[in-house]
């Protein structure tokens, strides 16, 4: 059954994404002012601020995500709350395949790679859903099957 918060976000990024979008932006730029000590979490999970090169912009992008460990490595899920289409900063990832990651004041080197391996795919689901449930309503409220990736220090 869908959570509320679930929903909730899959109605921001489908029916209101121009608040949602505000609201990233502000929340990023609190976040880095502040090293992560405030701002750091979202709906009481912890989250980090990642930095991609825009694939048609070529400037750099920040997005808050949430954060979910693997060993020494970053779970991300292309949710977009459920929408339809896969978020830019994916698509962005996906072409330029490094990045790098702020948690709290320091920042680290990353390299990205799409999970395509399908036990290696169920894993990070499971670490995905264990550390943020709201992935798994996406999940269900979306037509698309959402994309697993990785960062990982360079």
């Amino acid at each position: 059954m869908p959570s509320l918060t679930g929903r909730a976000a899959n109605l921001l990024s489908t029916r209101l994404d121009p608040l949602a979008r505000a609201a990233s932006r502000t929340h990023s730029v609190l976040y880095r002012r502040f090293d992560g000590r405030l701002f750091g979490k979202l709906l009481r999970k912890p989250i980090i601020l990642v930095d991609v090169v825009g694939r048609t912009s070529g400037e750099s992008r920040p997005v808050l995500l949430m954060r979910i460990e693997r060993g020494d490595a970053y779970v991300l899920c292309g949710s977009n709350g459920g929408n339809k289409t896969t978020p830019n900063w994916y698509r962005n990832l996906v072409a330029a395949t490094v990045a790098e990651v702020e948690v709290g004041g320091n920042r680290v080197p990353v390299k990205f790679r799409e999970v395509t391996d399908a036990d290696e795919f169920a894993e990070c689901w499971g670490l995905l859903v264990a550390g943020y449930p709201d992935f798994a309503t996406y999940q269900e409220l979306s037509e698309r099957k959402l994309p697993v990736g990785l960062l990982e220090p360079r």
